[in-house]
Formats: C-alpha cells, structure tokens, sequence
C-alpha cells in the first residue's frame, strides 16, 4: 500500500515528497483511525484526505461550508484525472442524480458535500446506501462557538456521521484553531482518542504589518502599496459590502486592475469576478470579511485588510491565504479602534454569551494591532505555540521599538494574579492594578488588596501591554476549561521567587507612527530565483493553454514549478516531469507546448543547459550569469570580465553579488589577494563578523579610519557571504 501510496502522490499530484505532517496523517486515515489535523493555510491540508480517498475503496465524503470552494477543489481534482464531484443547492434535480448515479457506480473518489445537504434525508439515505471510504471534516473550527466561524449546522455532523456509517474513521481539518477551539472540536465529534497532528503555525514565508488607518491617507497609502506590487495577485478585505464598491471602484480609477466580490452580487458577475482572478484576468479582487472567500489561489502575493477582522484566527486565515505557494506574501493591515468599537455595536443583538466571547476575540485583535511585539510571536502565543527569538520580518521586528525595564511591573502583574485568585480574566486584572471603582472589584473586595492601585500613574494600556507580554514569555496562560480566566505559570511562579531584568516592549503610537509607516511600505521583495524572460513566456504560456482547458492557470502549473522551469530548461519529456509538482501526468497533458517554448528560448538564447549549472538570477538572462561564473573559475580579473560582457564595472559587481545573494559560492581569493594585503583583508573581515548588518554605508562610517573604498568593501562582502553563506 506504501508503494501504491508513494506512486500515486507523483503520478497524479505530481510531489516527489510528502511535506510536513502530511505523510503520517495520511498512513493515520487508512489505518481507519480518527484523526485529527490543526495544519496552517498553505501547508497542503487537502492533500491529508484527497491522496487516500484516491486509494481508499469507495467514496470518501468531504463536509465543506463553502461552495465557492468545493467548485474550486473539484475542478482541480477533475483536472489532474481525479472523479469528484460536489452535492450542494446550486445543483438542480437532473444535475443531482447524475452526481449520485456516478457515485453509486463506484466511480466517485471524493464527494463535497454542504452541511446543509449532509442533513437532508434523501441524502443521507443514499449515503447509507453506496460504499463510503472515511469522513473528512474541512473547516473544523466552525463547529466551536469560540471559532471564527461558528455554524451551527456543524454542530449535527457527528450525529449524522453515526447514521450513515457508524464505523467509518473521521477526519477533521482546520488551519486555526487555539487550544479552547481544538477542546470544543474534538469533544463535539466525541474524538478525544484521535490522532492529533499539529503542524506550526509559522508561516516564514509571510510579512506581517500594521499601518494606522487615517482619513486622509489610507486610501494614498492602499494606492502606492498595489501600484509597488505591479501585475501581482492580491486580497483586500472590507467590512462592508459598500466598503467593497466603494474601494473597487477607487482602484480601478486608479488603473488598478480589480473586481469586487460580496454576498450582495448577482449570482453570475460574483462567479465571473472570482473566475477573472483565479485566470489571472484581474489582479486585485475586493471583498467582505463576512463572505468566506473560498478561493484557493496558490500565488496571492499580498492581503490587505482594509477594516480590522473579527478575531485573530479569521485574520489568521485571511492572511494565510497569501503565498500558499511556499514564496513570499505580504500581510498589511490598516488599523483603527473605531473599527473595533463599530464591530462590537453589530454584536448587540447576539445571545449574551455569544457576545462576551466577540468582545474578548475583538480585544485580542486590537493587542495584536497596538503590540510592539514581533508579530508572528504574538500570533504564535495565541495559537498555543511559543517562539523564542524574534522572527525579523514583521513591521515590528524591522523598526526601533521604545523598551523599559519590566522586573516591577511583571511582579506586579503577577501578584494581582496570584491574589485574586486565577479566577479572573485580562480586564479585571488591569481594573485591580489602575484602581478602578466597579461592582465587580468591591464585590470581591479586590479594592482592600495590596496591590490594588498600585499601577493607577501608568494607566491602563501600559498594564494591558503587560498582561500580555507576560502570556507571550510564558509567566502566564489562559485557563483552557474556563477560556480568559489567566493563571500563573511554572515559569511565572519561578520568575516572582528569583526575579530577574526583564525588557518589555511600550505599545505602539499609531499617529506618531503614521509618516514613518507611509515612508516605508514594506515591501520586502526578494531577488527572482529564476530567469525573468523565460518566467514570463511561460506564464504567458500557461495562462493561453488554461483558457483553452477553460482552467485556472495554477491548475496547469503553479508558479513554483514555473520558476524551477526558468532556473533548470528542462528540454525533454523525462526533464520535464522531474520538475516539481508536474509529474508524467501532466506532462503528456500539457506539457508538450511548454517544452517547445523553452526548446526555443534555450536556442535563441544560447544558454546551456547542463545540471551542473544552476544559477539563479534577478532580470538579466542566465546565459551573463553562466559566463561570470565561467570566467570567476578561469580567475580572470574583473575589470576583463566587465569588459568582455560590455558590463561597467559596477554592474558586474551588481551582478555577482546577485549570484552569490542566491545561493552559489563563488571563489573570488585571487581578485581579493590583487587588491588588499591581507591586514586590510582581517580588519574588513573581523567587520563583518561582528557587524549586525551588512549594508556598506554602515561598514564605511565603521571603517572610516582605515580608508577604504567603497568597491573594495562590497567585493570583499561578496567573498565574505559566499564563505559563510553558500
């Protein structure tokens, strides 16, 4: 079965390799055991239950709450050779036979079905009737009230599930759940005995920012920032559906390509929208937070939320819906307290529960926005999971963030834990601390403590701040059974025994903040691994053949492999399927045109193609690259290389910094031994040793005694990162 399972995941997805987790899930489920999946946006969730269903005897059901999404996911399968089909109220009743009659042939590998459909009793009947392989539960958070999400249609799966296979084993799928959602999900699915598999909630490849939302200069800022990313796929996010109107029709005055998309639309132009952007006919759709998007779309390159989300984990999801690709998203949010206060007021009509619960998920969404904390440790602590050093690549991690000694403080907040007796949440610990006067604090007569009052000078954001700064070290955590009531760790009882210096970050100052946050937007942009030229024939490409198929482009090749095609030429068939999510399958059904336009491109440009020559590139053809690195292992000087690719010396600087910056090592110690003895080079050497960075405009004014140039200091940076990078 292992063999079949291996076979199978290359011949018809087209991966040499299991990433992650996904391999012991998969071996979990055909072992009919119940299993449970808590696995980011992007990290290849769907795979855990569609490469078993493909082997599995029988159909495998797939609960979906989006139809948008289950469209999608079909037509990929479809696309690959997979039988799928989905069961929803867009069918009529001659479409719905036709989807049960396949499934009843045995020919149906995997059947979406809609909550609301898995409860109809013809459904289930059929259901009862027909071989079933296993259940999988997508989007397992909407069972929880304390979900982003919360159907309560979700809540009647189990029972359902019993009636028409009471021994079938059940997967359920989530990309964010915190560990009061992951209890509640488990215990209404009575699996407490699955398998749990938890992948991190580390998406590295992501950029994660705040802009504070101003009248006058969101719109500017929303504008430059789309315009910076020229041609790229990306999401913005609104509270409303006029908010959505309004901002299409701003980007599209602003020859931004961009498409609307909110529940309100005619049925018709919300599809022909969403097919525009998943064919690359728009780059830019806007939408509601409310309306689950559905839209799997491997190279969203950015996300914006122009209105401030409804909780972390569906902020969480939203931005995971950028660079699901493995390369680089960016994840810019514009924020502002009124759109907290505003989603509170829709919340006034709930149950009273229901409302307390979006009142603490909305408070956990305006720290995360005024945190000076590195982004991702925060996002990381609220999903259970702790990370040690910063990550780097956040908007916090990039500034200079204003620090205090918090020895005294963390005491203090700690104490007032500890004495009102863990039975309180965040608010009321900060009320005790400040001095606030209200039923609750004399009730509990919390106003005769030691500590009552004792942070009133500082106020009540400074010791919010610290609440939480002390979760995020771990002094602190949420009660999972009574969700927000804080306890005192291990680690914090330590700390108040043996008390030691502690730097806490100051919250940010969002006005302050405004004009340096609008003068850096952040981009973050990495050197192209690849060759521009061919990339972009090969999208093109890839974009003609998916009109013709009636595809979305990413259905004939993501963009990974479109990259691996312009850094490696495959030229023949075998070439080709050794390519990255391609595979024999899809080579002989599309690959014939993509080989005759590298096959030419290869030929025009004289570039070689051996194996052994992998060089990444950034605009110029690799053939330049090819011939620098020729001539670096011939040990010609640079100044002849120059001359030789009709290169000024600086661009041949720029150039070989590129190659190096990319990954190859490069042997330049004859050109370093001809122009600096080796004192010079130990002084610039010892530099960049101890240096924090290695932009040359610090190494000159570090270096100004010594007077060097500045040529020689980035020629010897180049040996420098080839040496202890590559």
């Amino acid at each position: 079965m292992q063999d079949i399972v291996k076979s199978d995941l290359k011949r018809i997805f087209g991966f040499s390799q299991f990433r992650g987790n996904q391999e012991p899930i998969v071996d979990n489920l055909l072992n009919d055991k119940n299993t449970f999946v808590i696995m980011p946006t992007g990290a290849g969730k769907s795979l855990c239950y569609q490469l078993p269903a493909v082997v599995s005897e029988g159909t495998a059901i797939i609960i979906s709450p989006l139809i948008a999404l289950m469209k999608n996911q079909v037509d990929q399968l479809n696309a690959i050779g997979v039988n799928a089909h989905f069961l929803n109220s867009t069918l009529n009743k001659t479409e719905s036979k036709k989807v049960k009659s396949e499934v009843a042939s045995g020919k149906t590998k995997l059947l979406y079905v809609a909550p609301e459909s898995l409860t109809k009793e013809e459904n289930v009947e059929f259901l009862k009737s027909v071989k079933l392989s296993f259940v999988a539960i997508d989007e397992a958070h909407c069972i929880s009230e304390w979900g982003h999400d919360f159907r309560p249609e979700y809540r009647k799966i189990k029972s359902i599930v019993a009636l028409i296979g009471p021994d079938l084993p059940i997967i359920a799928l989530t990309a964010t759940a915190t560990p009061k959602v992951q209890q509640d999900i488990q215990r209404n699915l009575q699996m407490e005995e699955a398998d749990l598999f938890k992948s991190s909630f580390n998406r590295t490849n992501l950029f994660y920012e705040v802009r504070p939302k101003t009248k006058k200069g969101t719109e500017k800022s929303l504008i430059r920032f789309i315009k910076s990313h020229k041609g790229k796929s990306g999401i913005i996010y609104c509270l409303s559906r006029k908010k959505v109107e309004e901002i299409a029709s701003l980007l599209k005055v602003n020859q931004i390509n961009a498409a609307p998309y909110h529940a309100g639309l005619e049925p018709a132009v919300r599809m022909k929208n969403q097919d525009d952007f998943l064919n690359e006919d728009v780059d830019v759709i806007v939408a509601t937070i409310a309306f689950g998007m559905g839209i799997d779309k491997p190279d969203v390159r950015f996300v914006i939320h122009y209105d401030v989300p409804k909780s972390l984990e569906g902020y969480y999801q939203e931005t995971g819906r950028a660079g699901r690709d493995g390369l680089e998203g960016h994840c810019l949010m514009f924020y502002n307290y009124d759109d907290i206060i505003k989603l509170d007021k829709f919340n006034k009509d709930k149950p009273v529960t229901e409302r307390e619960n979006s009142k603490v998920l909305l408070q956990e969404m305006a720290a995360y926005a005024e945190t000076s904390v590195c982004r991702r440790k925060f996002i990381l602590n609220y999903f259970g999971e702790k990370m040690e050093k910063d990550c780097g690549f956040c908007d916090n991690c990039k500034r200079n963030r204003e620090t205090f000694d918090g020895i005294n403080h963390l005491i203090t907040a700690l104490e007032t834990v500890k004495l009102c007796d863990e039975r309180f949440g965040l608010a009321h610990i900060v009320e005790v601390i400040i001095g606030g006067e209200n039923e609750y604090i004399s009730s509990y007569k919390h106003d005769e403590l030691d500590v009552y009052g004792k942070g009133k000078d500082e106020g009540e954001k400074l010791w919010t701040s610290v609440l939480r700064q002390a979760m995020i070290r771990g002094f602190l955590e949420k009660d999972i059974e009574n969700y927000g009531l804080l306890k005192v760790t291990q680690e914090g009882k330590e700390f108040l025994e043996d008390p030691f210096s502690v730097d806490l970050y100051k919250d940010q100052d969002f006005e302050k903040m405004e004009e340096e946050i609008e003068s850096n937007d952040g981009d973050g942009n990495t050197d192209l691994a690849y060759d521009e030229e061919l990339y972009d024939l090969l999208r093109a490409e890839r974009k003609r053949v998916a009109k013709s198929k009636g595809l979305p482009p990413y259905v004939i090749f993501q963009d990974p492999s479109l990259e691996e095609m312009a850094t490696l030429y495959p030229t023949t068939r075998e070439e080709l399927a050794q390519i990255n999510g391609v595979g024999m399958g899809k080579v002989a059904k599309f690959g014939s045109s993509f080989l005759k336009l590298i096959a030419k491109y290869v030929e025009e440009n004289d570039i070689e193609t051996a194996s052994d020559v992998i060089v990444k590139s950034s605009g110029s053809r690799s053939k330049i690259k090819i011939s620098i690195i020729q001539q670096i292992d011939r040990k010609i000087d640079f100044d002849e290389i120059a001359e030789n690719l009709n290169l000024s010396f600086s661009d041949l600087i720029q150039e070989v910094e590129q190659i190096i910056y990319s990954g190859t090592k490069l042997n330049i110690d004859y050109y370093i031994h001809h122009i600096m003895d080796e004192e010079r080079e130990d002084i610039i050497h010892d530099y960049f040793m101890t240096a924090e960075d290695d932009k040359i405009e610090y190494a000159l004014e570090e270096l100004e005694e010594e007077d060097f140039a500045e040529d020689e200091i980035r020629i010897y940076r180049i040996k420098f990162i080839s040496d202890h990078a590559n």
